[in-house]
């Protein structure tokens, strides 16, 4: 605000004459205003006075309340969080509400847990246990609602004054005058009547036994009395003869050649592929295209049962192997007559799966007989027989030519089991499926193979390394019966029983391909074997209701599929060397082939 001196002096500069020497000089006096000059500015004071009283800035204003409010919140005691932080006496205030009329007096005490109120007792561990292990072992254990007397010793009698008090078998208790188990005298305990063998000296290194020398009449072993020994005989008699397979007869093992000559005008046999039928069957590539069968060019017939599997021999292709529910392994011409060659009988019951070697001279079979033989392809002789008393559900040869006497089948009691063809002995078991062992595939150069099972789940094994180094389940992975390895050796194609057939990569990671899910067959249930095309564009299996069907490979498209059996389509194979030719297998017990 403008003060009175500070306008007097502002008006007296103003009124000052115009004089050059006056406005150069910077020093100014002022002089005192006329009594007219302050009855002319007491008005304008008065004025600006009246103004900055009424533009003062209030920074804090004193507010008094009208009232207190009181505001009381309510916590409940089932609450176990809170969103602020509550007073003293709002945590511990009584519980708000009235009382329910309907509870009885048990359920109106207080409780901290499910069968009452525990209050806190100042008990050692020790004691603890001692009262509790003397109550089980004896019947008996202090009272501890009397103050002191689960904290004080055992001694002391029942009714004496001011001795412990007990609960349960109180003459126990009198008659033992409450010893605890661990107060327990030496005599009370038959087991340290006898004596033991003392052997302290330390210069004794063998018969050194310090505190673990044995009781003079210990016997580690528990032996049977007469009675029991006669039980348990008669047990095992039971157990035996109802899991016995009769060995005292043996099946009578033959093989009858079909056709009339077994070798031909060279000394060839009929595992020497032929050079007359316009294809190359000698050649390690696969064609450079493959094309959709289209017509049905012959049956093989001569089962009296359904096929349970169909294998191409090694290489050439030119022969079929095949085996069947009528326990009968039979091997077939593709090519010229396409005759029935020779038939292999050996098994008391069906035959489940048949595994060439990499020559093709020697197959081996497993049957749900129990037993898994060796055959020799061109005589028709059984080898040698292997049995692991459960029943064999598919069987491989090891890939490598340096281990073609070793193979490897899997069970139905959870375990791969490898067998030496040369000593006839298990020399590795592989045991962590959770269920029936359903396929065998090696992958990675054979340096190691996969498995599926019955417990839904994938398995990756190093060959002779009984622990798996990859475990695959997932809870939308069904059980996958039939595995099927890519001609290039990078995919494995699994017929999964929800009526998919999924990708897993058979390199690396062994990752499903979730791009790649092929659909539109049905197969719950049954293990249809499927196979690929020698040039990988098509993806073939078999299915429940007896047709077949065909995939692109690449786009997962159903290109094609048709009636080839009157009941399951158990295998279907694409021939190696041939670029449309299709043979299929089926529980009609027929083997169709198709171009």
């Amino acid at each position: 605000m403008l003060s009175l001196q500070a306008y007097a002096s502002g008006s007296g500069s103003s009124s000052s004459s115009g004089d050059d020497s006056d406005q150069e000089d910077t020093t100014k006096t002022t002089r005192e205003p006329t009594e007219e000059e302050l009855a002319h500015l007491k008005p304008l004071a008065d004025s600006a006075h009246s103004v900055a009283k009424s533009l003062q800035v209030c920074a804090a204003p004193l507010v008094v309340p009208t009232g207190q409010v009181e505001t009381s919140r309510v916590v409940a005691p089932t609450v176990n969080e809170l969103s602020y932080n509550p007073r003293y006496e709002e945590m511990f205030a009584p519980v708000a509400g009235p009382a329910n009329p309907f509870l009885t007096q048990q359920m109106r005490a207080p409780k901290n847990m499910l069968t009452g109120f525990v209050e806190a007792a100042h008990i050692s561990d020790f004691q603890f246990e001692n009262q509790r292990k003397t109550f089980h072992s004896y019947g008996y254990a202090l009272d501890p609602s009397v103050e002191g007397g689960a904290v004080g010793g055992g001694s002391g009698s029942v009714g004496e004054e001011g001795g412990p008090s007990y609960v349960g078998h109180l003459q126990a208790a009198y008659d033992t005058d409450g010893k605890t188990v661990f107060e327990s005298s030496k005599a009370n305990r038959a087991g340290d009547k006898r004596k033991k063998l003392k052997n302290d000296k330390p210069e004794d290194v063998e018969g050194f036994l310090g505190p673990w020398g044995k009781y003079e009449d210990e016997e580690l072993v528990s032996r049977p009395n007469e009675t029991e020994r006669a039980e348990i005989e008669e047990m095992m008699a039971k157990k035996q003869r109802r899991n016995r397979v009769t060995e005292d007869k043996p099946i009578e093992e033959k093989s009858v050649l079909h056709i009339k000559d077994s070798v031909d005008y060279q000394g060839r046999s009929f595992l020497h592929p032929p050079h007359d039928v316009g294809v190359n069957l000698r050649k390690s590539g696969a064609p450079d295209r493959c094309f959709l069968p289209k017509a049905h060019i012959h049956t093989w017939t001569g089962h009296t049962k359904g096929i349970s599997a169909i294998r191409w021999f090694p290489k050439s292709a030119h022969l079929l192997l095949s085996c069947s529910m009528d326990a009968r392994i039979k091997i077939w011409e593709v090519y010229n007559e396409r005759r029935c060659v020779r038939t292999y009988s050996g098994h008391r019951q069906a035959v489940r799966d048949v595994s060439f070697n990499n020559r093709g001279d020697k197959f081996v079979s497993a049957g749900y007989d129990r037993y898994l033989k060796l055959w020799d392809t061109e005589t028709g002789d059984v080898v040698s027989r292997f049995s692991s008393r459960k029943i064999p559900f598919c069987v491989k040869f090891h890939p490598d030519y340096n281990k073609q006497h070793l193979f490897v089948a899997g069970t139905s009691d959870k375990k791969i089991i490898c067998w030496d063809t040369r000593s006839g002995d298990i020399v590795q078991e592989y045991d962590r499926h959770l269920g029936a062992v359903n396929t065998i595939t090696f992958v990675d150069e054979n340096r190691r193979f996969v498995t599926t099972s019955d417990d839904k789940s994938l398995r990756v094994w190093e060959w002779d390394i009984p622990v798996d180094m990859k475990y695959i389940a997932d809870p939308t992975m069904h059980s996958m019966p039939a595995v099927t390895l890519s001609p290039n050796g990078k995919w494995l194609a699994c017929q999964s029983l929800d009526n998919k057939v999924v990708i897993f990569s058979a390199i690396n990671r062994f990752k499903m391909n979730r791009k790649k899910t092929f659909t539109g067959h049905m197969v719950s249930g049954y293990a249809c074997n499927l196979d690929f095309s020698p040039d990988m564009s098509y993806l073939v299996s078999g299915d429940g209701d007896g047709k077949v069907y065909i995939w692109d490979w690449k786009t997962t498209k159903l290109y094609k599929k048709w009636q080839a059996h009157d009941n399951v389509c158990i295998s279907t194979l694409w021939h190696p060397h041939e670029a449309s030719k299709l043979v299929t297998a089926g529980w009609d017990g027929t083997i169709k082939y198709w171009d």
